[in-house]
């Protein structure tokens, strides 16, 4: 199959093949009919499967077939959880959309507004937005949305639960009625279906892998350790690895930022990356850790929806997420688009109810690599899925039975419990 087949016009298959792509992946073969159909669409996909590219070829292709926009109105909505994924995804739309008369813009929080309001003044084809900057910017009359078409939630699962959730609701009820909507995430829990499901009209949904599944391109284990001496083999895996470019995980904005300072003063470039620090700070740290200028990225899970590093070859779990579907996040920061990387847990004893959790979410044991010096004082204790089943014990006849011989109730012409219908 290739994207020609799929019914995208010359101008985006130009900008497609400009990009080395020539054969689309499984969630894209799926979601590009499906959109350019004009259905309602929910998509899950692993991370790092083109769910991004999945949505906004054929949304451009769309677009380029309506009327354009009128001052301060937009012709679609893209909703990101964080500003780095709405910074990707506005990426991602200006790339392929390049050879288009369509004009898109960005908006989140943590920079000033001004500017932002003086872009959508001569209107856009597409705006991508945080929840939050877009609410400011609707209260101050800077855009409107009665000409927009498509609605579409990215890493929809986040998007909708209940950090989000009276955001998306206040959102919706601006929106015209009649719309397109689409939901792409890699993971959907139950409780998010039945909630996004109020929200589409029908949708075809659309599932390439197992839910909450991790990718086989990557290389997951566990490291047991106990906590205070979580820094000390961060440091030594690092150097003894010469690993160039590391991307750590913290569970707190506090633990990037002593982290940072103690993988500095091992003489380990490192910068950290969370909702305090400014956008700026957010941005030169990025492009610092993808020019190599930076050896180690901390990061709180701020940055587990929308970090795209080509080729990123580890991932570190400083700290297990609260939330197990996080872990899969995570992860799949690495060995995305076919390439192969290795993720990193470094677990406590305290941690285990969370490892736990993970291993039940994904249905699959994480390797436990013991590294020598650092056995842990308080064991790791094994979880279910390592016990080994215990054979069940043959029951003991009742007194005054011989062995085979039928109870009284069966004497009397009973069928045993597990018979009766």
């Amino acid at each position: 199959m290739s994207f020609a087949s799929l019914g995208l016009s010359a101008p985006l298959l130009e900008a497609v093949a400009e990009k080395g792509y020539t054969t689309p992946s499984p969630i894209q073969a799926q979601a590009i009919p499906a959109v350019l159909e004009g259905k309602d669409v929910m998509a899950a996909a692993q991370t790092g499967t083109g769910k991004t590219a999945g949505f906004t070829l054929p949304l451009l292709e769309l677009l380029s077939k309506g009327n354009r926009p009128r001052s301060n109105q937009v012709r679609a909505l893209v909703l990101t959880p964080t500003r780095e994924l709405a910074a990707q995804v506005s990426e991602s739309v200006e790339m392929y959309g390049k050879n288009l008369p369509l004009h898109s813009t960005v908006v989140f929080g943590g920079v000033k507004i001004n500017p932002q309001m003086m872009r959508l003044r001569k209107g856009a084809d597409i705006l991508v937005a945080t929840p939050g900057r877009l609410m400011d910017l609707y209260n101050q009359k800077a855009v409107k949305f009665d000409q927009l078409e498509v609605l579409i939630l990215d890493e929809a699962d986040r998007m909708l639960d209940m950090g989000f959730i009276n955001d998306i609701r206040k959102i919706i009820a601006l929106l015209p009625k009649k719309r397109q909507n689409l939901m792409f995430s890699a993971t959907f829990s139950d409780e998010i279906r039945s909630l996004a499901k109020g929200l589409v009209n029908n949708p075809v949904e659309i599932s390439v892998s197992p839910r909450n599944t991790t990718a086989a391109t990557v290389e997951q284990w566990v490291s047991p350790v106990d906590k205070n001496r979580k820094a000390a083999l961060l440091i030594q895996l690092i150097k003894e690895h010469q690993w160039s470019q590391v991307l750590v995980f913290t569970k707190t904005k506090h633990g990037a930022n002593k982290l940072t300072k103690q993988l500095e003063a091992a003489k380990i470039k490192s910068a950290a990356i969370h909702g305090n620090k400014s956008q700026g700070a957010r941005t030169r740290a990025l492009a610092d850790f993808k020019d190599y200028s930076i050896q180690v990225l901390v990061a709180t899970d701020i940055a587990a929806r929308g970090l795209d590093i080509d080729q990123l070859p580890q991932v570190v779990n400083y700290d297990l997420p609260n939330v197990a579907e996080d872990y899969v996040h995570r992860i799949g920061r690495t060995g995305r688009a076919g390439a192969t990387g290795q993720a990193i847990s470094l677990v406590c004893a305290d941690e285990f109810k969370l490892l736990a959790a993970i291993e039940r979410l994904t249905g699959a044991l994480l390797e436990r690599k013991e590294i020598p010096g650092f056995k842990p004082v308080n064991a790791l204790p094994t979880s279910r899925l390592q016990r080994p089943a215990h054979p069940k014990r043959p029951k003991k006849p009742k007194p005054g039975h011989r062995d085979g011989q039928r109870s009284g109730e069966n004497a009397r012409g009973h069928k045993p419990a597990a018979q009766r219908t």
